[in-house]
C-alpha cells in the first residue's frame, strides 16, 4: 500500500499546485480526487442500474428497496466511527482509507456470485461498510492538507473530481447495457476492474497526512496529558449544532434513486435510458462543486448547506406539481437542483466541520458528523419506502417535502445563534 516512485512524489508531494481555480490545492488533494474519480466510476455503474435490477429484475418491493436504500446509509455508521478512531490513533489515514477502498472492490466481484434480492443486499451492505471505513480518513487527509480558510476550495476540487466519476459511471453502465441487453453481470465485471484500478492509484500516488506540530515538551516531573476523549467532541463549539442540523435535514432527504424512479414514471422512460438520469445530476454537480465550495468559504458554509436543501425541496415540489410539464423542462427542473444540492452539501458540510476539530481528532470528528447524517438518512429511507408502499409515491413525496420544509424553517431559526456563526467561520 505504500509503494514509492518518483512519479508518485511528483503528483502527491508538496510541489506548487496549478494556477487558476485549482490554486492553493496540494497534490494530495488532487491525487485523492483522482482516486475518488475512478472509484466513483465503479460505484455509479452499479448505482445507475440498481433500482431497475432489484425492483424490475428481481421483484423487490418499494418498501424493501427503501430498506436497502437506507441500509446504504446506515451500514456505514459504525464503520465511520471505527475507521475514524483507528486513523486518529495510528496516524495511518491512508492505510485505513485503502482498506475501505479494497473492501468495496472485493464486493463488486462478489456481486457476480449472488442472485437473490437479499443476498445482493448483503453484498451491498458490505460495500457500504467499505465506504464508511474510508470516507472519514479520506476527508481528514484533505482537511489536514489545507489551511482553515481554504477548506471549501479543497473539498470543492475533490468533489468535482469525484463527481466526474459519478458522471462517467452511468454512461459506462449505459454503454455496457447498450451492447449487452440486460447484461447486469457485464456491468458488475467492468465495475470491479475499475474499482481495483482505484486501489492501485491510492497506493501509488496518495501520501500520508503530515503529523501535527508537536506540543512543547513537558517538565520531567509532569505527567503526560491524557488524549482528548471522544465524548468531548460534541462539546466543541459549533460541532453539536452541525450534527443536529445534518441529522434533522437528513431525515427528510429523499434519496436520489427514489427521485429517479419517480421521474421515470412521470416521463414513461424505458429501462434502457434509466442509467442516464444520474448523468444529469452528476454533470451539474461537477460544474458547481468548485464554485459552490469557494462561495461557501466567502458567504458562510452553513448558509450554503441550508440553501442546498432548499433546492432539493424545489425539485420535490416540481415532481408534485399537478400541471404536466414538458419532458425536457421536467428533467432539467429536477436534475439541476439535485446536482446543486449535492454541490452545496456534500463537501461543504465537511469543510464547515474541519476547522472546528483538533488535528488529533479530525478524522473521528468528521466520522461522528457523517454518522449522524447517515443514520438519519437511513431512517428517512425506511420512512419514505413505507409511505410509498402504504399510500403510493405521490403522498410519500408530499410528506417528505412537508417534513423537509418544516425542518428547514426550524433549523434556520434555531441555528441563527452561536453555533451557526461558528460553523460559518
Amino acid at each position: 500500500m505504500y509503494l514509492s516512485t518518483s512519479r508518485a512524489s511528483d503528483i502527491a508531494g508538496d510541489t506548487p499546485a496549478p494556477k487558476g481555480p485549482l490554486r492553493a490545492v496540494p497534490g494530495t488533494v488532487f491525487a485523492l480526487g483522482l482516486v475518488s474519480l475512478v472509484t466513483d466510476v465503479s460505484a455509479e455503474m452499479i448505482t445507475a442500474v440498481l433500482p431497475l435490477y432489484l425492483m424490475a429484475g428481481l421483484g423487490m418491493s418499494p418498501l424493501a428497496f427503501g430498506a436497502l436504500d437506507g441500509l446504504h446509509q446506515g451500514a456505514t455508521a459504525v464503520l465511520r466511527l471505527a475507521g475514524g478512531r483507528i486513523a486518529d490513533r495510528t496516524r495511518r489515514h491512508k492505510l485505513v482509507a485503502g482498506t475501505g477502498y479494497a473492501l468495496s472492490a472485493a464486493c463488486k466481484a462478489a456481486l457476480l456470485a449472488v442472485a437473490t434480492p437479499w443476498s445482493v443486499a448483503a453484498v451491498l451492505a458490505a460495500d457500504r461498510t467499505g465506504k464508511g471505513l474510508r470516507t472519514a480518513p479520506r476527508d481528514a487527509l484533505i482537511s489536514l492538507s489545507v489551511p482553515p480558510g481554504e477548506q471549501g476550495r479543497a473539498f470543492g476540487v475533490h468533489r468535482a473530481l469525484d463527481t466526474a466519476g459519478a458522471l462517467l459511471g452511468p454512461l459506462a453502465a449505459f454503454g455496457v447495457l447498450w451492447v449487452a441487453v440486460d447484461g447486469y453481470e457485464a456491468v458488475f465485471t467492468v465495475s470491479c476492474c475499475v474499482a481495483v484500478l482505484g486501489v492501485v492509484l491510492l497506493a501509488l500516488f496518495v501520501r500520508e497526512a503530515p503529523a501535527p506540530a508537536p506540543a512543547p515538551a513537558p517538565a520531567p516531573t509532569r505527567a503526560r496529558p491524557a488524549p482528548l476523549p471522544v465524548r468531548t467532541l460534541l462539546c466543541l463549539p459549533g460541532l453539536r449544532g452541525l450534527c443536529l442540523t445534518a441529522a434533522v435535514l437528513g431525515l427528510f432527504t429523499v434519496g436520489d434513486a427514489f427521485l429517479y424512479l419517480l421521474l421515470q414514471r412521470r416521463l414513461g422512460l424505458s429501462a434502457a435510458y434509466f442509467p442516464l438520469l444520474p448523468v444529469g445530476t452528476a454533470a451539474v454537480f461537477l460544474l458547481a462543486a468548485l464554485p459552490v465550495g469557494r462561495l461557501a468559504d466567502r458567504l458562510g458554509r452553513r448558509r450554503v448547506f441550508l440553501g442546498g436543501h432548499v433546492l432539493l425541496l424545489g425539485a420535490c415540489l416540481l415532481l408534485l406539481a399537478p400541471v404536466p410539464a414538458a419532458g425536457a423542462l421536467l428533467v432539467v427542473g429536477v436534475l439541476a437542483p439535485l446536482g446543486l444540492f449535492y454541490a452545496a452539501t456534500d463537501g461543504v458540510l465537511m469543510a464547515a466541520a474541519g476547522p472546528l476539530l483538533p488535528a488529533e481528532l479530525r478524522t473521528t470528528g468528521l466520522a461522528v458528523l457523517q454518522t449522524a447524517q447517515a443514520l438519519a438518512r437511513f431512517a428517512g429511507s425506511l420512512l419514505f419506502g413505507s409511505a410509498w408502499t402504504l399510500w403510493g409515491p405521490g403522498p410519500a413525496l408530499a410528506l417528505a417535502a412537508a417534513g423537509l420544509s418544516l425542518s428547514l424553517s426550524a433549523v434556520a431559526v434555531v441555528g441563527s445563534g452561536h453555533a451557526g456563526n461558528t460553523a460559518d467561520s
